[in-house]
């Protein structure tokens, strides 16, 4: 038995200690917003906080997260209100398909806790994470402004 802490709740999970954490969040607790994507910790799509970190679920096996503090996009927000990240990708109109926003935010919402200040050099620096689409420039300009909201907010 395995006690997993997501999102503020805690899951007593039967699960082998090997199996990725992503497939544990999305197949044992019922939350699809994190996103398989290459399976190899490359592309960032299944990006989830683990005590703060962002951590590619893809890759990380469950006995590593046993017991720590994980936070899905589902969990990024606070008292029903969206993150500021969440906010700036519907202002910015960031995605085209969709499919690897979570994990954008994710990595985003990892590094503005780290770096609240950014300057444009720093984000882009920063933000490895794959879009098929190429919203770069979108998903950059979110980042600025949900980072000016956060330090006014």
């Amino acid at each position: 038995m395995m006690k997993l802490k997501i999102n503020g709740q805690t899951h007593e999970l039967d699960v082998e200690g090997d199996v990725p954490l992503l497939w544990v969040i999305r197949e044992d607790v019922g939350l699809t917003g994190t996103k398989y994507g290459c399976g190899k910790g490359l592309c960032g799509a299944c990006i989830v906080h683990v005590d703060g970190k962002a951590v590619y679920s893809c890759v990380t096996p469950a006995r590593f997260v046993d017991g720590k503090d994980i936070t899905t996009i589902e969990g990024l927000g606070r008292n029903g209100e969206p993150h500021p990240l969440q906010s700036a990708w519907v202002e910015e109109q960031v995605p085209q398909c969709g499919y690897c926003q979570s994990g954008q935010i994710m990595a985003a919402a990892a590094f503005l806790r780290e770096y609240p200040r950014p300057d444009r050099a720093a984000i882009q620096s920063a933000m490895k994470n794959l879009c098929r689409c190429g919203t770069y420039v979108r998903i950059f300009d979110a980042i600025e402004n949900a980072a000016r909201a956060m330090d006014h907010g």
